[in-house]
């Protein structure tokens, strides 16, 4: 019994099951994130050199977690016609700790902004 996961609906847990890499697995970059998982495996408490298993099984979760939210969040903003930041946060809304997570970030980025308008008009003045 072959399982193509050809991406036309079918879950996380249907490919999961699947014996076979994902869509999005086969056809990326792999080791792109090793670096920035391995510190983020430390900080929560890994070996400060992982597995190079450990990094690419995080890795290939990682992805495919961020992947489904793009497409899910495709989903929702082609009803409006475009994608927003809007679009992601209602994604998240159940999950309070990554919802104020995301709104401290964004909040923050704002600032950053507003900082560096003033510090580029002071220095034309």
């Amino acid at each position: 019994m072959s399982n193509s996961s050809t991406g036309t609906g079918t879950s996380s847990k249907q490919r999961a099951a699947s014996s076979q890499p994902s869509e999005t697995s086969s056809k990326r970059k792999r080791g792109v994130f090793q670096k920035e998982l391995q510190h983020m495996m430390y900080g929560f408490g890994d070996d400060p050199n992982p597995l190079p298993e450990s990094v690419a099984l995080m890795e290939d979760i990682v992805v495919e977690y961020v992947t489904e939210l793009v497409h899910k969040a495709q989903d929702i903003g082609s009803q409006r016609g475009k994608l927003s930041v809007e679009d992601f946060l209602y994604l998240i809304r159940k999950d309070l700790p990554k919802l104020n997570r995301c709104t401290e970030l964004l909040s923050m980025n704002e600032e950053l902004k507003q900082a560096r308008k003033v510090f580029e008009s002071e220095e034309f003045d």
